[in-house]
């Protein structure tokens, strides 16, 4: 098992258990990584609690001896947000939380990171860039992958950025499942005329490329944006 020791962050959440099995099956030795609750995380996995995450956090447990570690742990978006200051929440997990992890990372010997971003970071991007104004969330993974390079850059980390769009599969949540349920009752769906396109990936598929992203050499210095197809709502 020698240099196949990976430790997820976040392994009790949807993208993460699903990634740790994954990993388990591809005979990766697997840590996870979670702040308390770790019901949804595979048997198979030695578990690892951080507790809340940001700025002081203390990874060295979680990672010691790892080869890889892919970050999947992160503030997503709050549909009934009650911080006075949103952008501060998402940026104590997202920012502060991640570069954290990455410095200690690098300082135990990690070989390689892989930053489970999101498109709202590049859409972050074009916004800053254009003079508009982006949502929280969508800036705190933009800034996390800056403070991730500049991290990378100074000490040698391998790092490797992925940009997934909306991910389905087992276990989502939000509007897919809740168009699904609608689906399901048989009713007709007033969404033939309605004229949109949104990129989705499959959660076996985002695995997969996370598991080839610790596998390739030449993925070492990439953002990767990843995505199955394009489709409308109809």
């Amino acid at each position: 098992m020698t240099g196949r020791f990976v430790v997820v962050t976040g392994a009790n959440g949807f993208v993460g258990s699903a990634l740790c099995s994954h990993l388990v099956d591809r005979e990766y030795r697997v840590r996870g990584a979670v702040r308390e609750d770790s019901r949804n995380v595979p048997g198979e996995v030695e578990v690892t609690r951080i507790g809340e995450i940001g700025e002081a956090t203390n990874w060295s447990d979680a990672i010691a001896g790892a080869d890889f570690v892919i970050h999947a742990a992160a503030r997503v978006h709050v549909m009934r947000e009650a911080r006075a200051n949103p952008i501060a929440g998402f940026r104590q997990v997202n920012v502060a939380g991640s570069a954290r992890l990455a410095r200690q990372a690098a300082e135990a010997g990690v070989r390689r990171f892989v930053f489970l971003s999101s498109i709202h970071a590049e859409i972050a991007a074009r916004a800053i860039s254009s003079g508009h104004q982006a949502e929280p969330y969508q800036v705190s993974k933009y800034e996390a992958e800056n403070a991730l390079r500049e991290i990378a850059g100074e000490t040698g980390l391998e790092l490797v950025i992925v940009r997934p769009p909306l991910v389905y599969g087992p276990g989502a949540k939000g509007n897919i499942p809740r168009l699904l349920r609608v689906i399901d009752r048989g009713l007709p769906l007033p969404l033939a005329s309605i004229v949109n396109r949104r990129s989705l990936i499959g959660l076996t598929n985002l695995c997969d490329l996370l598991c080839h992203c610790l596998a390739r050499a030449e993925a070492a210095g990439r953002t990767i944006v990843a995505a199955d197809e394009t489709v409308s709502t109809p």
